[in-house]
């Protein structure tokens, strides 16, 4: 079966997300779901999974996403399953129910966030404690570090490699970066218990699309490789994100 090139980019969290949120289901004994997707913008994840029949909260800082989102969720005949709210993690718990949430999403937020533990603090604080699926998307700093040194960038590099938010300078638009150990580490000092770990765009961002838009199998043949490398912990050093899926209790 052949996928849009952008969708590769996050198949292997789809995938490990929407398997997570059908043990949550069977395990509370109901097919929908209430999930929070702290960050989640223009309804990327939170629009597939109102598809499949949960009720998603989307909690973003702008005002022209979440126009967006209730837009592209009319247009998929699921509005009535999808809310948006204006809100940013520090203040998540302002507009979001605490412990009311069977799942939270964490996409892309951990990088810029003033405080990133607060900021997962606060994203734990919303799961119900009786039991609950936390997954969190942050930026890999092995990847950057790699794609700067592909680039010719080697003291980007290298500055990178060695700064404690894995920045590559005062140009780069992100403001921290995270090991697996690192992201790990800060998903059990919530108190969770970390389920998975895995790499994700670890060979996509690097492929020239000459190589795999010309041939309509390298495409899927590259998702196989990326869905498989993911899961090693050897990759995880060099991909672009970290994926951590984690649980209460």
């Amino acid at each position: 079966m052949s996928r849009p090139r952008a969708a590769l980019r996050t198949a292997v969290v789809w995938e490990v997300l929407r398997e997570a949120l059908h043990r949550r289901a069977e395990a509370a004994g109901r097919s929908e779901l209430d999930v929070l997707d702290a960050g989640g913008g223009s309804g990327h994840f939170a629009v597939p999974l109102a598809r499949l029949g949960h009720r998603v909260t989307v909690v973003d800082p702008s005002p022209n996403a979440l126009f967006a989102l209730e837009r592209r969720a009319a247009e998929e005949d699921v509005a009535d399953r999808v809310r948006g709210v204006q809100g940013d993690a520090h203040g998540l718990l302002d507009v979001a129910e605490r412990g009311g949430y069977d799942a939270v999403l964490c996409h892309g937020v951990l990088e810029y966030v003033d405080d990133a533990a607060e900021g997962l603090r606060n994203a734990v604080a919303a799961l119900r404690p009786e039991g609950g699926v936390l997954s969190v998307l942050a930026a890999g700093l092995g990847g950057a570090v790699l794609a700067r040194a592909l680039a010719g960038h080697f003291t980007d590099a290298h500055h990178a490699l060695t700064d404690p938010d894995g920045r590559y300078g005062d140009s780069d638009p992100v403001p921290r970066r995270f090991t697996a150990e690192q992201l790990s580490a800060l998903v059990t000092d919530t108190g969770l218990k970390v389920a998975a770990v895995h790499g994700v765009r670890i060979f996509s961002d690097l492929v020239p699309g000459a190589l795999v838009d010309t041939e309509p199998s390298a495409l899927e043949a590259l998702a196989q490789l990326e869905a498989t490398a993911a899961e090693m912990p050897a990759f995880h050093a060099v991909a672009t994100q970290l994926h951590v899926l984690a649980e209460v209790g």
